[in-house]
């Protein structure tokens, strides 16, 4: 089983992250900010992801410190679930629809960190959640997993379908990417690493 487990903890968070890639899409989630956690949930059963997080944050500030501070926790959990990467797919990218909504992720699993995020126009607030912590949870999650992220959502009306759409893409994305083929030797690369 390929797992990660990463406690982090700050003047400003206290996390706790159990992964497991290979998992059935299991999840108990508890970061104090309930659209998050939602969002979290959804990640998890649509990747089929294994996941327990618990993160106790300086919400009386806002939710950035926690909603980033996940993000870098759970990027490091692939990371070590993850491993030296052999046989994985690594690429892989998918669209979902959520009502009038569409969003598109695309990920490359290359230890080269990048984001580019594209997410239109949103509400400026989802229940608690602030909807610019989407980009900063990414770019976190990204470059802490050591992954190239493209996200876009190509249009929608409303805020929680958009970003819900986003979760449910990557949970997907990166469920196809992490995929073990036995005809791939070693690592999917000329390189030799990843």
């Amino acid at each position: 089983m390929r797992q990660g487990n990463v406690q982090r903890k700050t003047t400003e968070t206290d996390i706790r992250i159990a992964l497991n890639l290979d998992g059935s899409g299991k999840s108990a989630v508890d970061t104090g900010i309930g659209f998050f956690d939602h969002m979290l949930t959804l990640f998890a059963r649509h990747g089929f992801f294994d996941l327990t997080a618990t993160c106790h944050g300086d919400l009386a500030v806002d939710a950035h410190h926690s909603v980033e501070d996940v993000g870098i926790a759970l990027g490091k959990a692939v990371w070590e679930a993850l491993g030296d990467k052999a046989g994985i797919v690594r690429y892989a990218s998918f669209y979902v629809p959520m009502d009038e909504a569409l969003a598109f992720v695309a990920v490359d699993i290359s230890g080269r960190p990048f984001l580019v995020y594209d997410g239109g126009r949103m509400a400026p607030q989802i229940g608690g959640y602030d909807t610019e912590l989407t980009e900063e949870f990414l770019r976190a999650f990204a470059f802490n997993a050591g992954i190239t992220l493209h996200v876009k959502v190509l249009y929608g009306k409303n805020s929680h379908h958009k970003v819900e759409a986003v979760f449910k893409a990557l949970g997907h994305a990166l469920y196809e990417a992490v995929k073990v083929r036995e005809d791939i030797t070693g690592v999917l690369s000329t390189k030799g690493i990843l």
